[in-house]
């Protein structure tokens, strides 16, 4: 798949273990790392910035093979997983589909028109296993369950699209499974597999590597299996 790869969120701890790990791998012409602290700063939450990264990235990187969209939002010091609905409140749940929909749309807006059409080219958002609607059986984390379903539910229409647009072009989301980041590691309970971010952006990369038109728009894990929807 040489070309261009891109992470987008390249300073988190997922996608800081991704850019290195493209790097380490030698087969892409170029990798390149985007984040709000980047030049050009990307902020998924805002368009204009989203399109002039992307624009940006048209006149560096014409050849793009890969995006991996690695922003997430799940706490902070403000908002926490609400474990009853009466924990609920508009501004948590309004800032998480920002980043955690809303942002990933705009991304693929902008950028899936600029995958390249000569060669195959994998879109990969990353998604959460508790935004899966069926293996849904404990509830809490409403904000968060939500808004990663809205990106699966984005990534399956983007799939349709894209499929008619760039036939050889593909976009998938995936689960990382529990990661040792900032993110998820204040909440692993004893007995969960953990990971720590460089092997987390091996297993990754392992399940893009295998995707192709046939598996877009496919909800994966970090081992390549299907998560229910």
């Amino acid at each position: 798949m040489a070309g261009t790869a891109v992470v987008l969120g390249a300073t988190g701890g997922i996608g800081a273990g991704l850019l290195a790990a493209l790097e380490a791998e030698g087969r892409w012409r170029r990798v390149l790392g985007l984040s709000r602290r980047g030049d050009p700063p990307l902020d998924i939450t805002d368009e204009a910035s989203v399109a002039a990264a992307a624009a940006w990235l048209g006149r560096e990187a014409p050849d793009l093979a890969l995006v991996i969209l690695a922003t997430g939002f799940l706490h902070d010091a403000r908002f926490q997983p609400e474990k009853a609905m009466r924990q609920l409140d508009p501004a948590h749940l309004a800032h998480s589909f920002a980043v955690n929909a809303i942002g990933p749309a705009l991304a693929m807006k902008h950028l899936l028109p600029r995958l390249r059409r000569d060669g195959p080219a994998v879109f990969a958002a990353l998604s959460a296993r508790v935004g899966s609607i069926g293996d849904n059986r404990l509830g809490g984390w409403w904000s968060y369950r939500a808004s990663k379903a809205a990106l699966n539910q984005l990534v399956r229409t983007a799939a349709v699209e894209l499929r008619r647009s760039n036939p050889g072009a593909s976009i998938v989301a995936v689960h990382p499974g529990t990661v040792d980041t900032g993110l998820s590691g204040p909440f692993s309970k004893a007995g969960l597999e953990v990971q720590r971010p460089p092997e987390a952006a091996r297993h990754i990369l392992e399940v893009l590597a295998a995707v192709g038109p046939d598996r877009s728009g496919a909800f994966l894990d970090h081992r390549g299996e299907p998560v229910p929807w």
